[in-house]
């Protein structure tokens, strides 16, 4: 599939879209000799990269790690106060605040409930206050009091696998106990400002290197647009970050090249050791697609790891064809769209990789 298909193919996409402005791409390798961009408002727009986030913030341990600062294996307890952890980790009448590790919260088996999708007891959903509440300012603390009042610990640490974005805003509490610095200034002086990352930010927190005149991209939840909403500050640690794509490819290459993190503790962070949902599987702050899972005639396609968010957002490389695949659809109601999406792209790498070698 070349430039002039690929160019079709995602326009019909955009087209069809219910929020049209709201769709960039990035593909790029140097195997390929291949750099595409699509768009359909402009590609340096910056968007809210969701839980792609979650990355950036094990990164960031992971480098404290190398710097002898904290060790994955270490109790949470050690840099958070019993204050901070009350409640979050009982279960079945026992306290195990003490036993729950970084590892635990990286790899989402710590036990702690979910405030952004989990069930609740007592009072409405956390969307429900997102999307009704828009200008509410969410805090870390206000966070953790919404999994602490009105959510149940849903397992002894280690026991079960729950995608827990509480547990994220736990890590960057950690980041900055550590530091003595903003989780913030972290990620821009740690991050940003060394891969050059210079329209990246954490929103509501931070600004970026370069001042843009384009507004965020649209964000669609539920059918909902909320991009002036307050009430995205819920999103810190666990996925806050505004970016664009070009950024995005300069953090996942700096990554994968061993820039960041050793090659060997990347390679464990990527390891899959939980089921995220079928064709989904999550190491420790990275996913890993297996298309294989999805429908059985994609058997023998590349195994991408890299991560995915809840606006349809997704930072993946694909070892197999050298290729850095950055994707923003800005719409919880577009994941399926966008899964078809990277399968075109992958699909579309195969062939060249195939006319290369003919």
């Amino acid at each position: 599939m070349t430039h002039a298909a690929l160019d079709r193919y995602f326009a019909k996409v955009a087209k069809k879209s219910k929020n049209p402005s709201n769709f960039q791409l990035l593909v790029h390798s140097d195997k390929l000799d291949l750099h595409y961009t699509f768009a359909t408002n402009s590609i340096h727009t910056p968007f809210h990269i969701a839980s792609v986030g979650k990355t950036f913030t094990v990164v960031l341990l992971a480098l404290l790690e190398e710097r002898g600062q904290l060790s994955f294996g270490d109790p949470i307890s050690r840099y958070l106060s019993p204050s901070v952890l009350s409640g979050l980790f009982l279960f079945e009448g026992v306290h195990y605040d003490k036993q729950v590790t970084i590892q635990h919260l990286v790899g989402h088996t710590s036990g702690v409930n979910d405030y952004f999708e989990g069930n609740v007891h007592d009072g409405p959903p956390f969307l429900d206050l997102l999307l009704n509440e828009s200008n509410t300012f969410w805090t870390p603390a206000s966070l953790l009091d919404f999994t602490r009042h009105q959510q149940r610990t849903v397992g002894a640490p280690g026991q079960r696998y729950l995608y827990s974005d509480t547990g994220y805003i736990l890590l960057g509490l950690i980041i900055e106990a550590i530091t003595g610095e903003s989780f913030h200034d972290n990620l821009h002086r740690h991050l940003f400002i060394p891969i050059g990352m210079k329209d990246s930010y954490l929103m509501f927190y931070s600004k970026p290197y370069n001042k843009s005149e384009l507004p965020i991209e649209e964000i669609w939840i539920n059918g909902r647009e909320i991009s002036k909403f307050r009430s995205l500050s819920c999103d810190w640690s666990g996925g806050g970050i505004v970016s664009t794509v070009s950024d995005l490819h300069l953090f996942l290459r700096a990554l994968k090249e061993g820039r960041l993190v050793k090659t060997d503790r990347l390679r464990e962070l990527a390891l899959p050791r939980h089921k995220f949902r079928a064709g989904m599987h999550y190491g420790l702050g990275l996913m890993e697609i297996r298309f294989e899972e999805f429908f059985f005639l994609l058997r023998g396609f590349p195994r991408l790891w890299g991560h995915s968010g809840v606006l349809s957002t997704h930072l993946y490389y694909d070892p197999e064809n050298d290729a850095y695949i950055i994707m923003n659809m800005g719409s919880t109601r577009s994941m399926p769209k966008s899964f078809k999406a990277i399968i075109q792209i992958i699909t579309a790498l195969r062939a060249a990789a195939k006319k290369t070698l003919s």
